[in-house]
């Protein structure tokens, strides 16, 4: 099932920017509806790649503790695993955005969250994710004050995988998806420049992106997202489960690695990736 053709953009023709990308970046491209694309990075080689490729945004992501690490969940993940990740990112001195995952009980209290955001950000971080509701909304606050700027993440949060009762679907029940709602605004309200959206109804996502001012990145939450982000090993086929919200870049690519990020970004922009088919209702 493919998007209709009232709600695919015009053909994005690919232009790989020497421009760095920034937040006002984002959200002008937001304004222009064109999609942004995000792929992540825990080294130096992959973010070369993938940034000469033309992606946006490369997330160092607390995913290292399983695509990396080996483990089950990102909760082993520390500060110390993301300071050493972010500064081989940052070496490669990609054009893409570096947005630095804040990994568990690193932010439960202001002050915390502002020293190690400001670890993050001086080992090459430029944007700090925080998974979270609105009770992140003084924590937000004190870091845009600070000059921190924040993305959120709402709906499946995996450092929540154990309270949550393991990786399922957030939003359907209707009082539920008026909490992710409500959490989206009030954290937009308390200065976040970025959403991301995991694991939700594509609908909800779909209301979401269209009530917040700010970018929405999506994750398995449908087509209508202002961008995608998908796990880099996961996108191209080298982790042993394939999710229903990921696709086999590398397949049947005859250009390797960098082709298939091209043709992910291709499918991104032109709204042929995620569909319907990748979405839960």
């Amino acid at each position: 099932m493919t998007l209709s053709a009232k709600t695919k953009p015009h053909k994005h023709i690919m232009t790989i920017s020497t421009q760095r990308i920034t937040v006002s970046h984002l959200q002008k491209m937001k304004q222009q509806a064109e999609k942004i694309t995000c792929l992540t990075a825990y080294d130096a080689s992959f973010a070369d790649t993938l940034s000469q490729a033309g992606i946006e945004v490369l997330l160092v992501g607390d995913t290292l503790g399983m695509v990396v690490a080996g483990h089950t969940t990102t909760i082993p993940v520390t500060m110390q695993d993301m300071v050493y990740h972010i500064h081989n990112v940052a070496r490669a001195k990609p054009t893409s955005l570096i947005l630095a995952d804040m990994p568990f009980m690193a932010y439960h209290n202001t002050d915390i969250a502002l020293k190690n955001a400001i670890k993050l950000m001086q080992a090459g971080g430029e944007m700090i994710k925080m998974e979270g509701g609105a009770w992140l909304t003084p924590i937000v606050q004190a870091l845009n004050q600070q000059g921190i700027p924040v993305c959120a993440h709402l709906g499946l949060t995996p450092q929540s995988v154990h309270l949550l009762g393991g990786y399922k679907i957030q939003g359907r029940p209707p009082e539920q998806a008026k909490q992710i709602m409500n959490d989206a605004l009030a954290l937009q309200q308390a200065g976040a420049k970025l959403l991301v959206l995991e694991c939700v109804p594509y609908e909800l996502a779909q209301a979401i992106t269209k009530e917040v001012l700010i970018p929405v990145i999506g994750i398995g939450a449908g087509p209508y997202c202002d961008g995608q982000v998908l796990v880099t090993p996961d996108m191209l086929g080298l982790t042993n489960k394939q999710f229903k919200f990921t696709h086999n870049f590398l397949l049947n690519q005859h250009d390797g690695i960098q082709g298939a990020v091209k043709e992910y970004i291709r499918r991104v922009k032109n709204a042929e990736f995620p569909t319907l088919e990748h979405s839960f209702t």
